[in-house]
């Protein structure tokens, strides 16, 4: 039986990344989609065993792709809704800790952030109108 969510995850990319890049950012803006709401992360684990496993996401992670032109309008649309979002920008490969990632951030204004990923979480219709343009990530 599937269940059907009234909030969606969904982490968008820029198509133009490397793998190795594609997953480092997915890991990052997964982390704070679930820094922004603690009901979105599930209970412990653990096997029959009785081995301990960390807690995971209750409901599913879409993982979608676009263009730059798709993340920079999928950004705005987040902004004009105030919808929760995390970002990471081409600036964070270069940096190698939070202080100095949430700086390089800072140093940029929202419309001029060179955005290669985003996070949010947010009702279902609204995920689906930010992220027009964008397709699921092959």
């Amino acid at each position: 039986m599937t269940t059907r969510f009234d909030t969606k995850i969904a982490i968008l990319l820029r198509d133009d990344l490397e793998v190795w890049q594609r997953l480092n950012v997915t890991a990052f803006l997964a982390s704070g989609v679930a820094a922004s709401a603690p009901g979105l992360v599930g209970e412990p684990y653990a096997d029959a065993d009785g081995t301990a496993y960390l807690a995971m996401f209750g409901q599913p992670v879409l993982v979608m792709e676009g263009d730059r032109d798709v993340l920079r309008a999928a950004h705005e649309r987040c902004r004009r809704r105030t919808l929760p979002v995390t970002v990471f920008t081409r600036e964070l490969f270069a940096t190698g800790h939070d202080e100095a990632n949430r700086a390089a951030v800072a140093a940029v204004a929202a419309a001029d952030l060179d955005v290669v990923g985003l996070g949010v979480h947010a009702p279902r219709n609204a995920v689906d109108k930010v992220l027009k343009g964008a397709h699921l990530h092959p």
